[in-house]
């Protein structure tokens, strides 16, 4: 094999495949705003769809209707049990119904899978990133930050994107935010990565979404988004002794799950 210099990024197909993304033709923003705008265009169009479908079936049963006391001499070609119906231009409303159905169906195929496409990407970029480690264990989320330090409550500053590179200390687990439609899975001894873009300042919740143990319900943690200027104070000024705080709290529920989980072998034993 020659080596020349150049190598291949396993993720370099949707690189190439994103490169309409960029012309607006799909959404662009946080996660949270495209899948919203997935869902808004599937409403819209299914909506319009169901429309003209029911309107056109109604318009039919109408037109067509038993009307009892005529003989059917009236003049109107109306459709005959067991026949198909002849005229209409040799097919010509048959075919343009397939084919403007075929287009919308295949465009917005097309469309849905480019958006998705981005949701992959952003996942590999770093320029003007935050990347932050996460790390899982029964039953809390320790945040680990480029200086080295961690915490327990995930600071981020608004509109900036952030990589979160995903895994676990002792059993699966999965990890996400509900707020911005993110959510991947924390595998001992491997990394997954995601991302997610968070614009308007405030606290959220991350949860894990795979049962765990005693303490599943519980392994919860804080998401702060602040103020960009207000984030670089809180992260220059970051210490081991002042980030690490909350590591008593999922502790203390680690311990009381735990103890939890003995008190009842207790009392079965007994």
């Amino acid at each position: 094999m020659i080596d020349d210099g150049v190598s291949m990024h396993p993720m370099v197909p949707f690189t190439a495949l994103a490169v309409p993304l960029q012309s607006g033709i799909v959404p662009d923003g946080g996660r949270d705003e495209i899948f919203r705008s997935i869902f808004v265009v599937f409403l819209v169009l299914g909506t319009i769809v169901g429309v003209v479908v029911i309107g056109y079936m109604l318009y039919n049963g109408y037109k067509f209707r038993d009307r009892g006391e005529r003989d059917g001499d009236d003049g109107i070609d109306r459709p005959e049990l067991g026949e198909l119906p002849e005229g209409g231009g040799g097919g010509r409303k048959l075919a343009l119904s397939l084919l403007l159905s075929a287009a919308i169906v295949i465009s917005l195929i097309t469309w849905t899978y480019f958006a998705l496409v981005d949701v992959e990407t952003r996942a590999t970029e770093t320029d003007d990133s935050l990347n932050v480690q996460v790390e899982g264990y029964q039953f809390g989320w320790e945040f680990i930050y480029p200086n080295g330090n961690s915490s327990e409550t995930l600071r981020v500053p608004a509109n900036t994107t952030v990589q979160l590179t995903v895994t676990s200390r002792d059993v699966f687990h999965n990890f996400g935010i509900p707020a911005f439609k993110m959510k991947t899975d924390a595998i001992p001894g491997q990394t997954t990565d995601t991302w997610f873009q968070p614009n308007e300042t405030g606290t959220y919740q991350a949860q894990c979404f795979e049962l765990c143990g005693a303490g599943h319900s519980a392994m919860n943690a804080n998401v702060t988004v602040m103020d960009p200027a207000a984030y670089q104070q809180w992260y220059e000024n970051i210490t081991p002794s002042n980030a690490t705080t909350g590591n008593a709290t999922a502790t203390n529920a680690s311990a009381t799950a735990s103890n939890a989980t003995a008190a009842t072998n207790g009392t079965t034993a007994a």
